[in-house]
């Protein structure tokens, strides 16, 4: 994904997140506001528990418990430091070339999510363990849980490979 890709949502949160941008530029273009857009993929870091990569994730793995993985862990898929994220938001919000438009923030090397958590395993001396949470158990569990429904609805980004242009 590149900064100059076409908005073309599918999903009741992509939308929203398209109609967001295109208000956003158009006040920008129309001297009501003064904005730039700093765009990430899906972030890891200190203190981030409720992420792809959270506690699910590197939390299971820290204890020695089974990661749990959004769809299949041999695609690349993209995910944001959030340091580099915070690095890469000072430049936007301080130079004035940076506005009016759209941004991809820094951050690592595009991987697979097992590559990532053989890296995890390194540091832990310890392998992880990896379970998939397929689509269909997360739609089951949106029929209770409004989270669990938002994950499923973005789950096609973790069933083809998320490559986002860093």
């Amino acid at each position: 994904m590149t900064e100059d890709l076409p908005l073309a949502a599918t999903t009741a949160k992509g939308r929203t997140r398209a109609a967001m941008t295109t208000q956003l530029l158009a006040a920008e273009r129309a001297g009501r506001v003064r904005s730039t857009i700093g765009r990430a993929a899906d972030f890891f870091g200190p203190g981030v528990t409720e992420s792809a990569l959270g506690a699910r994730v590197f939390g299971n793995a820290v204890i020695g418990k089974r990661a749990e993985v959004l769809g299949d862990p041999t695609l690349l898929h993209t995910y944001s430091y959030v340091p580099d994220m915070a690095a890469g938001l000072v430049p936007l919000g301080t130079d004035d070339r940076a506005v009016g438009q759209v941004w991809h923030l820094p951050g690592p090397a595009t991987v697979t999510t097992r590559a990532l958590l053989d890296l995890v395993a390194g540091q832990l001396d310890h392998p992880v363990a990896v379970r998939n949470l397929p689509t269909i158990v997360l739609r089951a569990l949106g029929l209770v849980s409004p989270m669990m429904r938002g994950l499923a609805e973005m789950s096609y980004q973790f069933e083809q490979s998320f490559v986002l242009d860093t």
